[in-house]
C-alpha cells in the first residue's frame, strides 16, 4: 500500500483501517476491469471513513469511470474544498458536461487562473472546452481551440498527443478523413506507449478490421518473464500505483488484501 495512503489510515482504529484500506486497494485493482464494482468498493470505504481525502478521491474517480457523473461531481467538489487549487477544474467541468450542463461547464473552465504555470492543466481544460463547444454545435470553435493549443507546442508529450487525437476526431466527424488520418498519425508519434487507440482509429479510416488481440506496443521481454505488471489506478498527478493481482472473486480478493495489510503491520 502506498505510504501516503497508510499515513491517512493511521488515524483510524486498526480494524477499521484494515477494512477501509482493503476496499481502496480493491477499487484500484478493479477500476479498469469492472468500474461499477470498483465504485461499490470505494463507496464502502467512503461510508466508513468519508473524511479521509484518499477515500474521497477513490469514490470520485471510480464514480467518474463508472459513469455516475452526479456522484463524481459531488465527490470532486468535496475534494476541492479539502485541498483547494485548480487541478480538478477539468474533471469538474467534464462532469457538468456529461450531465448536460454545458454552460456551467464553461463557467467553471473560465475560472482557471490565466497565469497558471501548469501547461498540462491548461491543456486538460482546453480538451474539455472543445468537447463542450462541439456538443453545443460549435465545432468550428472547438477545432480552433485545439489547433491553437497544438501550435503552441508546450506541455507533456502525452497531453500534446491527446490534443492531436481530439483534433483528428473532430476532423473525422466533419467527414475530412484524409486530414484526420494525418493528425492521428501525429498523435501516435507522441504516444509511443500506445495509450490512445490510434491504431484502431486509423484502421477504421482505412477500412481495415484489426484482430481482437492486436497490440500496438509489445511488452518488454523482462515483463513477460517476471509478470511484474503495474496498473495505473487514477488519471491524476498523484495517482496511486499498485501491483496487479490475479482476480478470482471480490470476496477472495478482499481476504487476500486484508491478510497483506495485517502482515505489513506486524
Amino acid at each position: 500500500m502506498p505510504a501516503s495512503v497508510r499515513a491517512e489510515l493511521k488515524g483510524l482504529p486498526k480494524d477499521l483501517a484494515n477494512t477501509v484500506g482493503a476496499h481502496i486497494l480493491a477499487a484500484g485493482e478493479l477500476l479498469d476491469v469492472d468500474p461499477e464494482l470498483a465504485h461499490r468498493h470505494a463507496e464502502a470505504a467512503r461510508r466508513r471513513a468519508g473524511r479521509l481525502s484518499v477515500v474521497r478521491e477513490a469514490a470520485a474517480e471510480t464514480a467518474y469511470m463508472a459513469g455516475h457523473y452526479d456522484i463524481a461531481l459531488r465527490e470532486f467538489r468535496a475534494i476541492r474544498r479539502m485541498n483547494g487549487g485548480d487541478e480538478l477544474l477539468p474533471v469538474l467541468a467534464d462532469c457538468e458536461r456529461a450531465l448536460g450542463r454545458h454552460r456551467e461547464a464553461l463557467d467553471l473552465l473560465a475560472t482557471l487562473n490565466p497565469g497558471t504555470k501548469k501547461p498540462g492543466l491548461r491543456i486538460e481544460c482546453i480538451l474539455v472546452e472543445a468537447g463542450v463547444r462541439n456538443d453545443l454545435g460549435q465545432r468550428g470553435e472547438a477545432l480552433r481551440l485545439l489547433k491553437a493549443a497544438i501550435s503552441h507546442q508546450v506541455g507533456p508529450k502525452f497531453a500534446q498527443a491527446r490534443l492531436r487525437y481530439a483534433y483528428a476526431d473532430l476532423l473525422e466527424r466533419e467527414g475530412r478523413g484524409d486530414a484526420a488520418r494525418e493528425w492521428f498519425d501525429s498523435a501516435a508519434r507522441l504516444d509511443p506507449e500506445g495509450r490512445l487507440d490510434v491504431a484502431e482509429r486509423i484502421a477504421t479510416l482505412d477500412g481495415v478490421t484489426l484482430p481482437e488481440d492486436f497490440d500496438l506496443v509489445s511488452a518488454p521481454e523482462e515483463d513477460l518473464e517476471t509478470g511484474d505488471e503495474k496498473t495505473e489506478v487514477v488519471d491524476m498527478e498523484d495517482a496511486i500505483e499498485t501491483q496487479a493481482i490475479n482476480l478470482v472473486s471480490p470476496e477472495e480478493e478482499i481476504a487476500e488484501i486484508l491478510e497483506e495489510i495485517d502482515g505489513s503491520r506486524e
